[in-house]
């Protein structure tokens, strides 16, 4: 196939250890891209189509639609502007609170405070790290009865895997609450048969450079009203009213993705699928190393058929095995790669330790015992060499 050979962006300037490709610094996600994204790219560059309007940008947004089950997708410039337009398009502002999960990128909570309204975070469950739908629902009933104006709820698929939907949206529904789904580490998976992207009001997806598929940079508002998803598109492009000279009544934003960045985007969708069976080849890899050390439990494995195995990581019982996660990642930093501890959760943050949260320590242990690993679909098989190469004498040492 004409995109067979993957080329491996990593970060720039960092030495190698030795002096030798074998040495070189291994990376916690990749980007993947290779001669069928350069060929998509080179194509929009030479018709002349370089700025935020193209025809690979209105492509694109089709073929994301299609992929997550929506009617209408809207691609910008990162999955934190889309979660900002999609708060905005619920509503969202001073005066009203949004509902987030406690364990999560700092973005989904930013974003919130974009709009001026306040996030209350809530724990997550132990088993997925996804958001609690019971102590949702206690919290949205505190918050109802303390007079609070609750403007959204969003869930946050994290490292892959999906809220529990049948119960979130139930939720919801019950305290007439609109959610919004941030998928910008689920693309490709699934929670009962349904794709990612395909719950709530709106949904967001990220494409920076870390993320199953990339743009280099990007994201996309999911929607299935017309309605919204023009909102969202005119929001983007500077709030311009559509007359031929320069009219604004509104703030807008400069969100708008490139026709360049999405034609990058097309191809990667093209080659989701293979990049996300790479990604389970490795989950699977790492479950085999493990299997034998009861102390060590592979994070989100229960139920992870429909996952897209963004990230896999490790819980480490340290008490039990007299080592932690942090042990762990030495090894592999004495290596020359990459591991990250599991989301410092939001009420861990300074810029939010004053803030509102419903807790029962889930995220906390999670954050403590955790450790997320390699799990790139970059990675070359000298690297998985590596890899296992540490993990193997690391448990032979214990």
């Amino acid at each position: 196939m004409a995109y067979a050979l993957i080329v491996s962006l990593s970060s720039p300037s960092l030495p190698l250890r030795d002096g030798g490709l074998e040495s070189a610094p291994i990376y916690l996600s990749t980007p993947d891209v290779g001669l069928l994204e350069e060929s998509y790219a080179i194509d929009a560059v030479r018709s002349g189509w370089v700025a935020p309007a193209g025809p690979h940008l209105k492509t694109f947004e089709d073929e994301l639609a299609v992929r997550c089950g929506r009617a209408h997708a809207v691609a910008l410039s990162s999955g934190t502007a889309a979660l900002h337009l999609a708060l905005l398009g619920l509503g969202v502002g001073p005066g009203s609170v949004v509902v987030v999960p406690t364990l999560t990128f700092i973005a989904t909570a930013n974003s919130v405070l974009y709009t001026g309204a306040v996030p209350v975070f809530v724990d997550c469950d132990a088993l997925t790290g996804n958001i609690d739908p019971a102590l949702l629902s206690s919290a949205l009933a505190t918050l109802r009865k303390e007079g609070f104006v609750v403007a959204a709820v969003v869930t946050v698929d994290l490292l892959g895997k999906c809220v529990d939907y049948d119960a979130v949206l139930d939720v919801c529904a019950a305290y007439d609450v609109p959610l919004v789904e941030d998928a910008a580490e689920a693309l490709g998976s699934y929670d009962h048969g349904r794709p990612a992207g395909s719950f709530g009001t709106a949904a967001v997806l990220s494409f920076n450079g870390n993320k199953i598929m990339t743009t280099s940079g990007g994201g996309a508002l999911l929607t299935d009203d017309i309605d919204f998803a023009g909102e969202v598109r005119y929001r983007s492009t500077q709030a311009r009213q559509p007359v031929q000279h320069y009219e604004h009544t509104e703030l807008g934003f400069n969100y708008r993705m490139s026709n360049v960045l999405a034609a990058i985007g097309r191809a990667q969708l093209i080659r989701l699928d293979d990049m996300l069976s790479r990604r389970r080849s490795m989950r699977e890899r790492y479950a085999k190393h493990f299997d034998a050390v009861p102390e060590v439990t592979i994070f989100q494995r229960g139920g992870d058929e429909s996952d897209n195995c963004w990230l896999t990581a490790v819980l480490v019982d340290a008490r039990a095995a007299g080592w932690g996660a942090g042990d762990l990642g030495k090894a592999f930093a004495a290596a020359g790669i990459e591991t990250r501890p599991l989301w410092k959760p939001m009420h861990q943050q300074p810029l939010y330790a004053d803030s509102r949260s419903f807790l029962t320590g889930a995220a906390d242990g999670l954050f403590e015992f955790g450790l997320a690993l390699p799990s790139g679909s970059a990675l070359t098989a000298m690297e998985i060499q590596r890899i296992d190469c540490v993990i193997d004498n690391f448990l032979a040492d214990r």
